[in-house]
């Protein structure tokens, strides 16, 4: 890639957008599956020029993807630490983006954005994930890191032009969201012919912040003899293991690798008696959206942004309470399911509005 900066793009032309995403990882989730299909989105329309930085083995470009050296960081997700910010600034003068939009506050933020500003780019921040969500996938209590973890945000996100989320990313970072964040689902993802088995199904990272082990305690709790699937990597599949010996549990759990193929995982969506998102985080979760839209019966904690979008397709549970995650599992076993209605949520849920929506944002921006 030539390191020499190109000369700046000529007025009229489509805007010039650069992706930053430190989190962005081959058996990572929704923020992997929005980077890729807003790649396709522009290659197949050329709407707009598409750039994509994240962290790699070793340095490459090719095309509009962009991959910076880095050290493995977590090998159960392919998580990677990139290895300091010269390497992304000097990418970013060769692109010359018009919009620099950056996935999290922890890969140099302050100095990327100066870097942009610098070129005459403006910056927005995507409220992703949250203090608490971070705070919550770390050992200990969560108060030991949430002071420090509001101060990044707030430093992050201090001089960026815009925030986009999904949710009021104020209490994180001190800033209202200026662009709405949407998801969109995969043509997958829609009811269909399905042999309904007996088990519950989560499917996401295993992680501390999940509260995966919210599921076995409610299991525990209501006495069930119902086997739970657990589908998806990470760093907590040891402890998910333990509490499930200590419940009697182990006979009933069963624990998948990460399914990329979308009509693979939406088949194991529509085969489950009830899929379950239990963390009481999440900044949207796409995952109970592609579950509805399937045709599953789902429950999610009530704090999860996406509850609202699939509406009466999922029953919701009061954050951290396994006893009325119980409950709110037993009356999705007990509602009949809805393909009308789930094919309605698929229909409506294109790709192609969101990131027509979300190019119109980013223009009226660059004005």
């Amino acid at each position: 890639m030539n390191r020499t900066a190109a000369a700046p793009h000529p007025a009229g032309d489509r805007l010039v957008i650069c992706d930053v995403a430190l989190f962005y990882a081959e058996r990572s989730g929704g923020i992997r599956t929005y980077l890729n299909e807003k790649a396709r989105f522009a290659a197949q329309t050329r709407a707009f020029e598409h750039h994509l930085v994240v962290p790699g083995q070793r340095e490459r470009h090719v095309g509009g993807r962009h991959e910076l050296r880095s050290l493995q960081l977590a090998a159960s997700n392919g998580y990677r630490l990139p290895l300091g910010g010269r390497p992304l600034r000097e990418t970013l003068r060769a692109i010359r983006p018009d919009v620099v939009i950056l996935h999290d506050p922890f890969w140099r933020p302050l100095s990327v954005t100066r870097e942009a500003h610098r070129l005459g780019a403006v910056v927005v921040a995507v409220h992703h994930a949250s203090p608490a969500l971070n705070a919550a996938g770390l050992p200990g209590p969560d108060a030991l890191y949430l002071p420090a973890l509001r101060r990044i945000y707030q430093h992050a996100y201090e001089h960026v032009d815009a925030v986009m989320s999904t949710i009021d990313p104020e209490p994180d970072c001190g800033r209202s969201a200026a662009i709405k964040l949407h998801f969109g689902l995969d043509p997958a993802f829609r009811p269909g012919p399905a042999v309904h088995g007996d088990e519950l199904l989560y499917v996401g990272r295993v992680s501390l912040e999940k509260r995966i082990a919210d599921i076995l305690d409610a299991m525990a709790l209501a006495g069930w003899d119902r086997p739970l699937r657990i589908v998806g990597d990470g760093p907590a599949r040891g402890l998910v293991e333990a509490r499930a010996r200590r419940l009697g549990l182990t006979h009933l759990v069963e624990l998948w690798p990460f399914v990329a193929d979308r009509r693979a995982l939406a088949r194991l969506y529509r085969e489950a008696a009830c899929v379950v998102a239990p963390g009481p985080h999440e900044t949207f979760g796409l995952a109970v959206l592609e579950a509805a839209a399937s045709g599953a019966r789902v429950v999610a904690c009530s704090s999860t942004p996406a509850t609202v979008v699939a509406g009466p397709l999922v029953h919701t549970f009061r954050p951290k309470d396994p006893a009325d995650l119980a409950r709110a599992i037993g009356c999705a076993l007990a509602t009949p399911r809805d393909p009308g209605t789930a094919s309605a949520l698929g229909a409506a849920m294109r790709w192609e509005r969101v990131f027509e929506a979300e190019l119109r944002d980013l223009e009226r921006l660059c004005r």
